[in-house]
């Protein structure tokens, strides 16, 4: 089993859409990054572990514990004009862009990234690391079970 950080601005898809969406899964689309792009189509399984959080907003954070529940499939929305994340590019037949169903697991309480950044277990987070832009981030099984202990901390 692997882990993954996920960030996703919470005005677009909060931890919260997820834990109302349909059996509490949600594609997670509109990566546009290469590299977070192959970890999902090349390295992420289903079961995997997700740190769903919060970017881009006024307290970022974990919001909640999720995991992979699909392997890689096409983005769709690389082939909608009217979407933000539409790639004139891509094809049917040569997608550029790929997803994976996220499934939420637990909500527990919400660990701001202020707390993430005291937390000497984290140290190396790719997440904490200064100019990281990723929205997909591998973490260490050590850096997994700190965080989800804070999560599941009680306030």
């Amino acid at each position: 089993m692997q882990y993954w950080l996920m960030k996703s601005e919470p005005d677009e898809v909060s931890f919260d859409d997820l834990l109302a969406a349909p059996e509490r899964t949600l594609a997670w689309f509109g990566v546009r990054n290469y590299q977070a792009r192959n970890f999902m189509r090349d390295q992420m399984r289903v079961g995997d572990g997700v740190l769903f959080y919060h970017s881009s907003c006024a307290v970022p954070g974990v919001a909640g514990i999720a995991e992979v529940a699909s392997t890689a499939y096409p983005d769709a929305s690389q082939f909608d004009p009217a979407s933000h994340y539409f790639d004139a590019k891509a094809t049917q037949e040569t997608p550029r862009w790929t997803s994976v169903d996220v499934r939420a697991v637990a909500q527990g309480r919400f660990v701001p990234l202020t707390e993430l950044r005291a937390m000497d277990a984290l140290e190396g987070m790719v997440l904490l690391q200064k100019g990281n832009r990723l929205s997909i981030s591998p973490v260490s099984a050590g850096q997994w079970h700190a965080t989800v202990a804070a999560v599941r901390k009680p306030a």
